[in-house]
């Protein structure tokens, strides 16, 4: 059983920055994969970037290469996700999400992943 909680949305203008944290707890936490998905209203569920515990290996989405990076901080079970020059397609309620993986496949669809966050709300004014 693992237990997600995102925290670090809020409100910013085109061009700024902000970033999110998805707390983990629960056991063998090494053996499971860090998503983050996205959805925006009216629209499917997408993937955005994943990681495993030690930070060793990523997934981006194209959209958001280069943009943000995703780390994580394995003594405190956190995974990061710093979200820079954010546009307003960006605003959407962020999830962090967790896969049991044991050779660090990343999967894009969320159905693939057995526990979630509880969402978090990311606005980007032009």
């Amino acid at each position: 059983q693992v237990h997600l909680v995102d925290n670090g949305g809020g409100l910013v203008q085109a061009g700024g920055s902000l970033k999110l944290s998805c707390a983990a707890s629960g056991r063998t936490l090494s053996n499971y994969i860090i998503a983050w998905f996205r959805q925006a209203p009216a629209k499917e569920r997408e993937f955005v970037a994943a990681i495993n515990w030690d930070g060793t290996v990523k997934k981006y989405a194209d959209f958001v290469k280069g943009r943000f990076p995703i780390s994580s901080d394995s003594a405190e079970k956190v995974v990061y996700l710093q979200m820079n020059s954010l546009k307003p397609e960006d605003t959407a309620v962020y999830y962090c999400a967790a896969d049991w993986s044991t050779d660090n496949t990343m999967y894009t669809i969320p159905e693939e992943y057995d526990y979630w966050g509880q969402g978090i709300q990311v606005t980007v004014s032009s």
